[in-house]
């Protein structure tokens, strides 16, 4: 059986205790994860499934959170498509995407093909899973994979660049569907869709990408797909609820308590500040406690379809000891 709390969340019923998943909870932080890396690179630690699943498992085992996610990374996409990609130690793309080029990164079928090392390290992850915990994949919003296309210093106008309109209309939307798909075929429970890159988004860009794009992902949507964003405003945030996605993620800028007053239907993942978890332990504990305090006021109803994280990525730097009094103070206060 999938983690009870996890399937209770994305079902939007009522329960005392959320379920708790970190973004990049498998990563730099964890001692498990620095063991792994001084022998084997990022790239094979991604594609080897067998690494994947065993970086995968570490930190279930070791915080006991509810839920594995997939170890990957939202750029291998790009790299499926053609594009010359490689980790020193972050993500370089040796060609950025432009009107003159894009036509050569246009191959879906070979994307996908490419991608399928993520489908074995799903399974694998799920054959070592034990049956409490569930399962999730991941892969990077149509507008954060573009930024890193085109480059992050490229301005983009999507009421003029025609190019960029046909490549996210013929290219990345079309491929990140087959991706989801293949995720959910081996083994994800929800795949979640992580659009880090809107801080800088336009109002015009933003209407333009809701209606044209990011609502053709939603629209075939079942309750395996969340989608997060990082970035906007309380008011465009709840422009972005109003699309057909079951569920959401919101970094902690957003007020998720009014959010989850108000839900009727979808799931919420969030939202405690990533970095307030660097702080020393008596002001963790105290930002920690007023994180706590916040929810409570809300009753086990109220609270339905809350999965309980971070704003955003933990950080490389978190004590890992942090991690443990996050999860069990979660745990013994909302019980």
């Amino acid at each position: 059986m999938p983690n009870k709390r996890f399937q209770n969340a994305l079902n939007v019923k009522e329960q005392k205790t959320p379920p708790i998943w970190f973004m990049r909870q498998a990563g730099r932080y964890h001692t498990h994860y620095q063991s792994l890396k001084k022998k084997h690179t990022f790239e094979n630690l991604c594609k080897t499934p067998e690494l994947a699943a065993e970086v995968a498992l570490g930190p279930v085992r070791e915080f006991d959170f509810d839920l594995a996610i997939l170890f990957s990374d939202i750029l291998f996409i790009l790299e499926g498509l053609g594009m010359d990609l490689v980790f020193d130690p972050g993500p370089i793309l040796k060609e950025k995407l432009n009107k003159n080029n894009y036509k050569k990164y246009q191959n879906v079928e070979n994307a996908i093909n490419f991608l399928e090392f993520q489908a074995k390290a799903l399974q694998l992850t799920r054959n070592k899973l034990s049956d409490d915990k569930s399962l999730i994949g991941f892969v990077g919003g149509p507008w954060t994979i573009l930024r890193y296309a085109l480059g992050k210093n490229r301005n983009i106008n999507l009421s003029e660049d025609i190019f960029i309109n046909e490549y996210l209309e013929k290219v990345l939307i079309p491929l990140l569907k087959k991706n989801i798909n293949l995720q959910i075929k081996a083994g994800a429970e929800v795949v979640m869709i992580l659009d880090s890159g809107l801080d800088d988004i336009s109002t015009l860009n933003l209407e333009i990408y809701l209606k044209n794009f990011l609502s053709e992902l939603a629209a075939n949507s079942s309750k395996n797909i969340g989608y997060y964003a990082k970035g906007l405003s309380n008011e465009n945030y709840l422009k972005l609820c109003k699309l057909d996605f079951p569920g959401f993620g919101c970094d902690s800028s957003i007020d998720l308590k009014n959010l989850l007053k108000n839900n009727h239907n979808k799931f919420f993942q969030g939202n405690f500040d990533q970095n307030n978890l660097l702080l020393n332990l008596n002001d963790f504990k105290k930002e920690l406690n007023n994180f706590c305090n916040n929810f409570i006021s809300l009753s086990p109803k109220q609270r339905a379809g809350w999965i309980c994280g971070l704003g955003h990525g933990i950080n490389k730097d978190t004590n890992e000891e942090h991690v443990h009094i996050f999860i069990e103070t979660i745990r013994k206060t909302f019980i």
